[in-house]
């Protein structure tokens, strides 16, 4: 995973600021060149620096109902789809002015977490929490690290993310995860399992994620399982199902942080068609990074599980497939 982590020291360790700074960068360029209103512009700064005092995301770029519309849809309409099956809800959150470019891993761990929070099985480990803010979502990777998590990915970074643009990963999603006693299992398909570059071992293993039992159930599954977090080479997404197609090949359905809440918004309309979908939908034949690494989540850990694998990831190795 070397490439990433340069990645990762690159974009974010110049010392060009975090999160707050690039915010307000870029709303000062868009004021001058006219594309915002310099009253917007202190509106918009002083709901942030309420969000970032508060800790919490101010969830304007938040689509929420998504999975529902889904499940509509595929009630409805889909002829080619033979079964599809769904995480349990999960909000959309695209990277806004203060995180264009490198913020994906946190989005998608806002994505998670906005799953987990609607889900009562984590209600114990997440008791009162709400979906946070960037910024404090680094400082939570932080106070992991603290604790003595991961102390190779935090030497990497210096120990230190707040006030920077730093790129995260699989490796900080699990133990900031791991922190709060969600269970989560990381998983490296390090290589490509099918021919020109395609990884189908990565489809049937989020294929057996979703669906325990595959025969006899309905077309639309609504599982209790959380999305799947995604990273590949300098980009990570979320997976939230899985289609199985009348000709049995597989599709992935996927949440781009990259992809604007007034596309995702389209989704929720009434009379969705085939071609909304195409954001979201992801084929063999579209997934041809060299590897791939998946953090799935499981269930809750006890206080004593979580110690032991605060103790086993001082040398951090992920499940390989193949």
């Amino acid at each position: 995973m070397g490439e990433f982590q340069k990645l990762q020291r690159q974009y974010g360790l110049d010392n060009s600021g975090g999160y707050k700074q690039e915010q307000l960068r870029n709303m000062e360029i868009e004021v001058n060149r006219g594309r915002m209103h310099p009253s917007e512009f202190h509106r918009r700064k002083a709901d942030m620096m309420e969000s970032l005092a508060i800790g919490i995301d101010d969830g304007k770029t938040k689509t929420s109902g998504i999975i529902e519309a889904l499940y509509r849809y595929y009630q409805n309409a889909a002829t080619d789809v033979r079964r599809v099956w769904l995480s349990t809800g999960v909000d959309h959150f695209h990277s806004s002015f203060g995180d264009k470019g490198w913020g994906c891993g946190y989005r998608n761990f806002q994505m998670l977490l906005s799953s987990l929070l609607q889900n009562d099985a984590y209600d114990d480990c997440l008791k009162g929490m709400s979906v946070p803010c960037i910024p404090k979502i680094q400082s939570m990777i932080e106070d992991a690290w603290k604790e003595g998590f991961d102390p190779q990915g935090a030497s990497q970074l210096n120990n230190r993310l707040q006030g920077t643009k730093a790129w995260i990963g699989a490796c900080e999603v699990y133990t900031l995860l791991t922190s709060l006693r969600v269970k989560c299992r990381i998983v490296d398909f390090h290589k490509a399992t099918g021919p020109l570059g395609t990884h189908p071992r990565l489809f049937e293993w989020i294929l057996n994620y979703y669906s325990s039992e595959r025969e006899g159930s309905p077309k639309v599954v609504c599982t209790s399982k959380p999305p799947i977090y995604l990273q590949h080479q300098g980009h990570s997404r979320t997976v939230v199902g899985i289609e199985e197609r009348k000709n049995r090949t597989l599709c992935l359905l996927i949440f781009d942080p990259g992809c604007p809440s007034r596309e995702m918004q389209k989704l929720l309309k009434q009379d969705m068609e085939a071609s909304n979908l195409k954001q979201l939908r992801k084929f063999v034949g579209n997934l041809k990074h060299k590897q791939y690494q998946i953090v799935a989540v499981e269930g809750v850990l006890s206080s004593e599980e979580k110690v032991a694998r605060r103790q086993a990831s001082q040398v951090f190795t992920a499940e390989k497939i193949p």
